[in-house]
């Protein structure tokens, strides 16, 4: 029986719809929600959310498959009436700022928005199999259930001391794993624990249920595995409650990204897995869970892509879905801008099998006119473009303190940026009551001074001391804006100590933002490297300075003491003066 509601939460979630994996979602670096048909190989849907550069996307989860109602339509073709009523429709999407994007691909738009459940990310969407709840965990440690039909929230709970990372509802609808610092089983009706499971070490990104059987018969078992973990771990739900330790591991080359498996309804049936990892590797897994098992289990098969060229290059595999019959195979592999969409026949006989694929001759960016809902908006030369703001944000800019409106037909001189910057107040010595720049403005005037390399818009920009609004700028900055940003923060950190020290709070509040962009990027230490340096040569000076402060420490306590020394023998002598001439007088 294979899994319903495929999910995934991991740093640009990507994952094939259920049942026909007819489709593959993908959020890529830029927000965007792209839907890809598998049997056509072509773009099906795009959406771009009104918050896509501040709110990425950060974990997505179909819904299962639901009957759709439809209304009175053309006769459909024999080649059409042999689909089922029941297909894909919605998808959740977790964001970074806590809410939640319910997307409609029956109706290629945005459903509803579920907003004022969490404080922090989004880690991991869950779908109940049966009834319209969902089911959401976030940095802000607890869980919300969301009742899909009135789009409000019907419980939230504590789930852990630490970030909700991964969830898993059972196939029955009654329960519900959690990972945060342990691994928390629920039960649905009265939202008590059931059991708790320790075992990893960091964060668990992956919980998936292995078999459909009650917990009362010692067959329920469920899979997890973590960030920098190897290995897949297989849990034991037992009556008697001796279920401390993992009863089976399953071996990897490296952290599981993605996973698909075909869950097992009895003893008898075998759990049929498929990990594909960070590497780029697809690891194929068949195992009967009936009790524990000593040694870890090394995969039956290995799956790996390489390019054609005269020097392979390995072509990183990005998901993949199991299928009835068992030697075959979806895979989505390349690039997550324009994935490659395969059906493969694997001979799971061979340890190893390495696929050969020319990659760049496969990709052919195609859309499909009829079924797409992505509108290309016609620009011809008396099209005019706004642009006040930044793409997603509606905060308006405000006008300029003493405009007064302008009269039509008046000639009227454009005034400069520097112009605006002057009457705008920009800097925090301005006049008390004059109104602050949003943070969409400062947003707006760093993305045009990075664009222009204008120094007085910059020095405008970076000359503000304020934590929070220096951390929400970064935030709205759009990706590309990312690098430019860092090699002037690094030019800048060469100068003015001052200078120096206002641009280590903006360089935290990059990485803090945007660690994951700049980790994706392949030529990442190329790029760096000059920061990285200029950070390691200033730790080792600061090692010698430390030692020179100390020195001069010590130094100065030396000299003062025996300045003090000297001061109290002058005293005493002073002191002995005078009681001797009194004496003497006497």
């Amino acid at each position: 029986m294979a899994a319903d509601g495929g999910s995934s939460s991991s740093g640009q979630p990507c994952v094939f719809s259920p049942k026909l994996h007819q489709y593959l979602a993908l959020c890529a670096q830029d927000g965007r929600l792209r839907i890809w048909n598998t049997d056509s190989k072509t773009l099906h849907q795009e959406y771009v959310p009104s918050a896509h550069l501040s709110a990425t996307c950060t974990c997505i989860s179909w819904g299962p498959c639901r009957t759709v109602k439809e209304g009175p339509q053309r006769k459909k073709r024999k080649s059409e009436a042999g689909h089922a009523g029941e297909q894909v429709d919605m998808l959740a999407l977790g964001t970074a700022v806590g809410s939640i994007i319910i997307y409609s691909t029956v109706k290629g738009a945005l459903h509803c928005t579920l907003d004022g459940g969490h404080s922090g990310g989004v880690n991991s969407v869950q779908w109940h199999p049966k009834d319209s709840l969902l089911y959401s965990g976030s940095d802000d440690t607890h869980i919300v259930e969301w009742d899909l039909q009135t789009g409000k929230t019907r419980c939230k709970w504590k789930a852990d001391r630490s970030s909700v990372t991964s969830m898993c509802v059972s196939p029955d609808g009654k329960l519900l794993l959690s990972a945060g610092q342990t691994i928390k089983m629920w039960d649905l009706e009265t939202k008590e624990v059931y059991r708790k499971f320790t075992g990893h070490a960091t964060a668990v990104t992956t919980l998936r249920f292995a078999t459909t059987r009650p917990p009362e018969t010692n067959g329920l078992y469920f899979l997890s595995g973590a960030s920098h973990d190897r290995l897949l771990s297989v849990w034991q739900v037992r009556e008697d409650g001796k279920d401390k330790n993992s009863v089976v591991s399953f071996t990897l080359t490296d952290e599981p990204q993605h996973i698909d498996l075909i869950t097992s309804c009895g003893k008898e049936e075998a759990l049929r897995l498929a990990v594909v990892c960070k590497d780029g590797q697809l690891h194929l897994f068949e195992h009967f869970l009936n009790g524990p098992c000593k040694k870890p289990l090394s995969p039956t098969c290995t799956v790996q892509m390489s390019g054609v060229e005269d020097t392979p290059l390995p072509i990183p595999l990005l998901a993949t879905a199991l299928t009835k019959d068992t030697s075959s195979l979806l895979l989505a592999y390349g690039s997550r801008l324009q994935p490659v969409m395969e059906r493969v026949e694997v001979n799971t006989a061979e340890r190893h099998v390495c696929l050969s694929r020319d990659v760049h001759s496969t990709l052919s960016l195609t859309m499909e006119t009829t079924l797409s809902k992505v509108k290309t908006p016609i620009v011809n030369s008396k099209s005019k473009v706004l642009l006040p703001g930044l793409p997603g944000h509606q905060a308006p800019v405000k006008a300029p303190l003493g405009s007064e409106k302008r009269k039509k037909g008046t000639d009227t001189k454009e005034m400069s940026i520097e112009e605006r910057l002057g009457e705008i107040g920009l800097s925090e010595g301005g006049a008390k009551g004059a109104p602050s720049l949003q943070t969409d403005n400062f947003a707006v005037l760093l993305v045009q001074g990075l664009e222009s390399k204008d120094a007085n818009i910059l020095n405008k920009v970076f000359q503000t001391r304020k934590d929070v609004l220096i951390k929400k700028t970064v935030s709205r900055l759009p990706l590309p804006a990312i690098l430019p940003l860092v090699e002037e923060i690094t030019k800048r950190m060469q100068g003015h100590p001052y200078t120096a020290v206002l641009m280590v709070r903006w360089l935290k509040a990059v990485l803090i933002q945007h660690t994951s962009y700049l980790s994706s990027l392949p030529d990442l230490v190329s790029q760096l490297g000059v920061l990285y340096h200029m950070i390691e040569s200033r730790v080792k000076m600061f090692h010698k300075l430390s030692k020179l402060h100390g020195k001069l420490y010590l130094f100065m306590t030396q000299v003062s003491q025996y300045f003090s020394m000297r001061e109290v023998y002058c005293l005493q002598q002073s002191c002995r003066m005078c009681c001797h001439g009194k004496y003497l007088m006497n």
